[in-house]
């Protein structure tokens, strides 16, 4: 008796616990939401920061196309990890790691650069020619440079740089103001295939660009800068420098807000031509500079 009734209990119990595993709104691990720290799947993390400008699949996007394979070839994985985390100082290129005030983990970083290369890197994109580094070794010449102009990039381009009836300007003040020399580089050497824009290989047919005529390209382009464009010092640019110089208009402010409670914000926004002080931000004027900048050629600005 004793043995019978030990065995329905424990029976018993083990019904009770067969239950609770499936009890009517018991949460089930799709319904817990995940810490956005704990994300490390490179699809999400690229979607959530990465394709607004680079382009859904890393291509077609207002920014430089990051999943073509070229760049991927050209490009390390610490200098991704650098741009990633600390941002392109002076430019659109706004820093994503946690330790400069975005909100990637360092492990997310990571993610995201081998999601990359996993999703669109292909080995032997480059074979059967000599490679240009991603970053220049020497000094450019802007004169020599504007002959290279002429004979790789004139016939899209136009002799000045100024357009033809296939692309816009690759002159204009506001492209050049938002974008480095080591964007100008990237897209030199890359292209934009995206826009049927060719890479070094391929401006003139059996005549692949040397990285002393890429680099004196370069110069010849930043050459025609505005004066006044503030963009990242050459060191910044390759090495994903931390600090730029900031408008002492544009350093945050304290204010008191409507509810009470003190704020901290800066007094407008750069155009990257100077100080746009808050009341003319949303002015028409204003919104014409900065869609000019943005649509000044048809090899979209940024910084890869």
């Amino acid at each position: 008796m004793t043995t019978r009734c030990a065995f329905s209990t424990l029976a018993f119990a083990t019904l009770l616990a067969l239950a609770a595993c499936d009890l009517p709104g018991k949460p089930t691990p799709a319904d817990i939401v995940q810490r956005p720290t704990d994300i490390l799947d490179p699809v999400v993390l690229y979607k959530q920061n990465c394709a607004g400008c680079h382009g859904a699949d890393g291509k077609l996007g207002p920014a430089p196309p990051i999943g073509d394979p070229v760049y991927l070839a050209i490009v390390d994985d610490d200098t991704l990890r650098n741009t990633i985390s600390k941002g392109r100082p002076g430019t659109a290129m706004s820093a994503f790691a946690q330790t400069e005030g975005g909100m990637l983990t360092s492990k997310q970083v990571d993610a995201i650069v081998q999601g990359m290369r996993q999703r669109w890197a292909q080995p032997n994109v480059l074979q059967g020619g000599t490679v240009p580094p991603y970053a220049a070794k020497a000094p450019g010449s802007s004169q020599r440079g504007a002959a290279a102009f002429a004979t790789f990039c004139a016939s899209c381009h136009g002799a000045a740089g100024k357009g033809t009836a296939k692309v816009g300007s690759i002159v204009n003040p506001f492209y050049l103001s938002l974008i480095t020399d080591q964007g100008l580089r990237t897209l030199v050497i890359v292209g934009r295939p995206d826009f049927n824009a060719p890479d070094w290989r391929n401006n003139v047919p059996g005549h692949p660009m040397t990285d002393q005529e890429i680099t004196d390209v370069v110069a010849w382009l930043a050459a025609q800068r505005p004066a006044s464009a503030a963009t990242a010092t050459p060191a910044a640019q390759n090495q994903g420098g931390t600090a730029s110089e900031v408008p002492q208009k544009l350093k945050p402010t304290s204010y008191r807000a409507p509810n009470g409670m003190a704020e901290t914000r800066s007094e407008g926004v750069s155009d990257n031509r100077g100080f746009v002080p808050p009341a003319k931000a949303g002015s028409g004027i204003f919104k014409r500079r900065l869609n000019a900048g943005l649509k000044a050629s048809s090899t979209p600005g940024g910084q890869p």
